[in-house]
């Protein structure tokens, strides 16, 4: 049981470190190299294919372009700089999703909540691939092709 709460106490200090870095981190984008030099919001990332059905309610969107080269580190995420709030209208790039603002506590916060903050845990690049293994998976109704 001691064991379980310093597992839990490591991880909340964690997630608190890691939240107060987003909170005050300061990018140089210069030294990205996989970010343009444009100043942000003047570059656009053109779809390479149009958006595949979503299978279910809720699935995350996948992301009709390469994300090859993508950074996203604790102070750092390139997908904020196209589908962030202050520039997506510039960029025609879907806005991050109001819920991406949600902590785990309800709390409504400024920026993106750390839980949603590396963008590639559940959003990825769509690719029309068959199945590396055996699948049974359907759609839901009225999702899918």
């Amino acid at each position: 049981m001691k064991s379980l709460r310093t597992g839990w106490f490591r991880w909340i200090a964690a997630l608190a470190i890691m939240s107060s870095a987003l909170a005050t981190a300061q990018v140089d984008l210069s030294q990205s190299p996989e970010v343009s030099a444009t100043q942000p919001g003047n570059s656009r990332m053109p779809k390479q294919q149009e958006r595949m059905a979503l299978n279910y309610v809720n699935q995350p969107p996948m992301i009709p372009h390469s994300v090859d080269g993508y950074q996203v580190t604790p102070t750092f995420n390139r997908c904020i700089q196209c589908h962030g709030v202050e520039n997506y209208r510039s960029t025609s790039a879907p806005r991050v999703s109001p819920t991406h603002f949600i902590d785990r506590d309800g709390k409504v916060l400024s920026n993106v909540a750390p839980a949603r903050y590396f963008c590639l845990q559940c959003h990825v690049p769509q690719a029309d691939a068959a199945p590396i293994t055996g699948n049974t998976f359907t759609p839901s109704k009225g999702f899918g092709q």
